[in-house]
């Protein structure tokens, strides 16, 4: 009993010693992959589309308002009251315009990047089971990996998305995120 119980340590302990886990900052990655470019192009032009629907809306606020601001002094009640529903409309429109474009554009970026997640993801399990992994962390944003018991898995990615050794992703400028 004794003698099975010292193996069953040994076994154990033996297993615990060939665990292997890998880290790579995904958001490092992604800045690298050439197919982020297309998308970040395809959101940039989204978001130019939406902002021109909002200037448009604003321009129209601002010639109503320049009109009532010169003209509500000569204006009889009704058209008064009309003039001051009118902007009060426009106002709205533009409010709801603003929730709606904010969400529309999220919604979009996820499509955008929703092929440059899946790819990267398909290549670090690749090259995870390549390595014998059996966990790997996304270290952007960790605190602390111990980089003696963790494989770094950026170079070996980036070579299986044949990305150049020599390309690195720009450092984050305030915060900003991909």
């Amino acid at each position: 009993m004794l003698i099975a119980l010292v193996s069953l340590c040994c076994v154990v302990s033996a297993q615990a010693q060939t665990l292997k886990f890998g880290h790579i900052n995904v958001q490092e990655l992604i800045h690298l992959m050439p197919e982020r470019d297309s998308a970040v192009v395809g959101l940039e032009k989204y978001r130019a589309e939406l902002e021109e629907t909002l200037v448009g809306i604003q321009n129209e606020y601002q010639v109503k308002l320049a009109d009532y601001q010169q003209r509500h002094t000569t204006w009889t009640a009704a058209i008064l009251e009309t003039k001051q529903q009118e902007l009060s409309q426009i106002q709205q429109r533009m409010e709801q315009f603003l929730q709606t474009a904010q969400q529309e554009l999220e919604q979009m970026q996820n499509i955008l990047y929703a092929p440059v997640y899946d790819k990267a993801d398909v290549a670090i399990q690749k090259v995870a089971k390549d390595m014998g992994l059996i966990y790997v962390f996304n270290s952007a944003g960790m605190p602390y990996i111990d980089e003696s018991q963790s494989e770094h898995l950026l170079e070996r990615v980036k070579a299986e998305l044949k990305i150049p050794a020599e390309k690195v992703a720009p450092t984050p400028l305030g915060g900003q995120q991909w």
